[in-house]
């Protein structure tokens, strides 16, 4: 039967990805943005020449469609040529390869976006390409094998996440001596008949049966390559660590990304709250979402040993998850399971998840944290869970009056449907806050009175959550409450001991407290804990390291802020000011023009009366590296 409000089409999905993109960024991210957005541009030409268009391009990512399967192949080996002779003008480690992955599948086209196992497939044989290589799908194979001078290698049956069936691969061979050789492939000839080759089949496996379950035993050991701890961008912490993948959406309806996300967010923040754990925030391990990555090297990146994934199905009033535990240092599987509930027990379930995941990780609760803690969702009204769960598509782009006041809409729907609703009262109270914040109020004061009404109303609902106390927190360091402002931040990271957000709220508050020493440290803390994170933390970090004279530590976490968003104002400012403080006066002036850029009104009487310092002396120190860079 049709399914009602999409439109359906077969197309030729290419997807492709930078091979060691993090090791890359770690290295020079300036010099990895512009040699990625140089390759985007120079990929997206020959996309267009090839008869396709650019359906997406996020991050190290490029996704295309063609009409042809014949077009996308070829286009794809001109990419890689393209590539390759541009990296010959690039030092080895500076060198940028992407991984090429096609398939010919069927998927649903909605506002110029295309969704469905059609692309999934094309992201998972990206996975099994080479740097610099491509891999395409059997449905794609049987289209081009004898129409290109290539030559392919047979990959056999891949495993493919989230794909229930066996996906068909084959590695493309671009060297001219390849050119109409297909390598490993066993097929049956014509002339055999089906009996004959099942007979033929049977034979085979009772001869050698034992070594064919060998060597199933091998294959499946070979899905998870073991990470290694040398090369982790971090030490590993000296507790169960772990990253949780986004859950991918495999409901048919795409708008279902939403309950997905919200899911693997709500796993995430329940895995947080135990002291005995590390967690990796949310901002970092969502930058993997829809990208076929490794097991291997999200842990890599990311410092830590285990990694779960997982996948969910919504139906109805049905909901299917599937998670899996892998401890990335071994490869090996330590836990998975699939549920098959009805929605209304959504709650309990993730609770049954994060219970099952402590327990493979030999985490026990201690005395009274499972009773604090476990798993305080607020509401039992389902449909006021969802509504804030919309809210994140809204909440996590804020900086337009249209977003806040959409997210606002449905935060106040939520405590419609449910009047109890804690998290739903701490996020309005948020949403309040910012739109004073960002200037976007007709009433800043106005704006502030009322964040703080709701945030002592969640809190009055609910003491145990973090995000009301991090409200609290922010709104008495914008009155100069500081220590109040101290004491609700310090709450909220007892509350969230992985909290990276905590962690960078309080970095805050302590360094306008005047403990800059201690800033530092919690600032290097949110960071660990969210090694992708927004410019925020950098600012919090950044500030820090210059009130305690840590100069190139303070430009060099400045210039992540400033690759984060190039026109952040404070940015430039405090990269004067540093240069400054080093007397490297032409890198101080030129910091100080980009800041009249920016702001041609910039004046040092009105950002000082800004600053929400407790001590004059700090915000006398910063002005004076200011002025010596020359700004007025």
């Amino acid at each position: 039967m049709a399914e009602e409000g999409f439109k359906r089409k077969l197309t030729a999905i290419l997807s492709a990805d930078v091979a060691g993109y993090s090791r890359l960024m770690a290295e020079d991210e300036t010099a990895t943005v512009k040699t990625i957005a140089s390759y985007r541009e120079i990929m997206s030409s020959l996309i267009k020449q090839h008869r396709g268009r650019v359906v997406d391009s996020p991050g190290d990512n490029v996704l295309a469609e063609f009409s042809s399967v014949v077009d996308a192949v070829q286009c794809a080996v001109a990419v890689q040529n393209e590539i390759q002779t541009r990296n010959a003008e690039l030092p080895d480690n500076r060198r940028m390869e992407f991984r090429i992955g096609i398939n010919l599948g069927d998927v649903i086209d909605e506002d110029d976006r295309i969704y469905g196992d059609g692309v999934n497939i094309s992201a998972r044989l990206e996975a099994l390409a080479d740097p610099g290589g491509i891999c395409v799908s059997k449905t794609a194979f049987d289209q081009i094998e004898t129409k290109l001078p290539l030559g392919y290698e047979y990959l056999g049956e891949q495993s493919v996440k989230n794909i229930p069936k066996p996906v068909g691969a084959y590695r493309v061979l671009m060297k001219p001596d390849a050119a109409g050789k297909v390598i490993g492939e066993k097929r049956f000839l014509g002339r055999y008949s089906r009996r004959t080759a099942m007979a033929a089949i049977i034979i085979l496996v009772m001869v050698a049966g034992g070594l064919v379950s060998w060597n199933i035993y091998l294959q499946q050991s070979k899905k998870v390559e073991p990470a290694s701890v040398e090369k982790m961008a971090f030490p590993l912490p000296d507790k169960p660590s772990i990253a949780v993948l986004p859950f991918v959406n495999m409901s048919e309806d795409p708008k279902q990304e939403y309950f997905s996300d919200g899911i693997t967010e709500d796993i995430i923040t329940a895995l947080s709250k135990s002291q005995r754990l590390f967690v990796i925030a949310r901002n970092s391990v969502f930058t993997y979402k829809g990208k076929p990555v490794k097991v291997q090297q999200v842990s890599e990146d990311l410092g830590v040993r285990y990694v779960l994934e997982g996948s969910v199905r919504k139906a109805g009033d049905r909901v299917r998850i599937t998670a899996q535990l892998i401890d990335a240092t071994t490869g090996n599987h330590v836990w998975s399971e699939r549920y098959d509930r009805k929605l209304e027990d959504i709650f309990a379930l993730q609770d049954d998840i994060t219970l099952e995941i402590m327990r493979a990780m030999h985490v026990k609760l201690i005395d009274g944290e499972q009773v604090r803690h476990w798993h305080k969702h607020g509401t039992t009204n389902l449909q006021a869970y969802e509504k804030l769960l919309q809210t994140r598509r809204y909440s996590s782009a804020f900086g337009t009056k249209e977003n806040l006041a959409r997210a606002r809409q449905l935060y106040e729907e939520a405590i419609a449907l449910d009047p109890g609703y804690a998290r739903a009262y701490a996020q309005l109270g948020w949403n309040h806050f910012i739109e004073a914040r960002l200037g976007l109020s007709e009433s800043p004061a106005e704006s502030m009175k009322i964040a703080y009404e709701y945030g002592q109303k969640a809190i009055a609902l609910n003491d145990n959550l973090d995000w009301s106390h991090m409200l609290l927190a922010s709104i008495y360091l914008v009155k100069r409450q500081f220590e109040k402002a101290v004491a609700e931040a310090e709450r909220a990271v007892v509350l969230n001991p992985s909290g990276a957000d905590a962690y960078a709220c309080l970095s805050g508050v302590v360094g306008c407290s005047g403990r800059w020493e201690e800033s530092v440290v919690f600032g290097e803390k949110s960071i660990r804990l969210n090694p992708t994170p927004t410019v925020y933390y950098y600012h919090w970090l950044g500030r820090a390291y210059f009130m305690t004279e840590q100069y190139d530590e303070a430009i060099a976490t400045w210039k992540k802020a400033l690759n984060r968003r190039p026109n952040y104002l404070n940015a430039h400012t405090f990269l004067a000011a540093c240069y400054s403080s080093l007397d490297r006066q032409a890198e101080a002036a030129a910091a100080a023009k980009e800041v009249l850029r920016i702001n041609p009104k910039f004046s040092l009487e009105s950002y000082a009366k800004r600053l929400p310092y407790k001590n004059k002396a700090d915000i006398e120190r910063y002005v004076a590296a200011l002025r010596k860079a020359g700004l007025k």
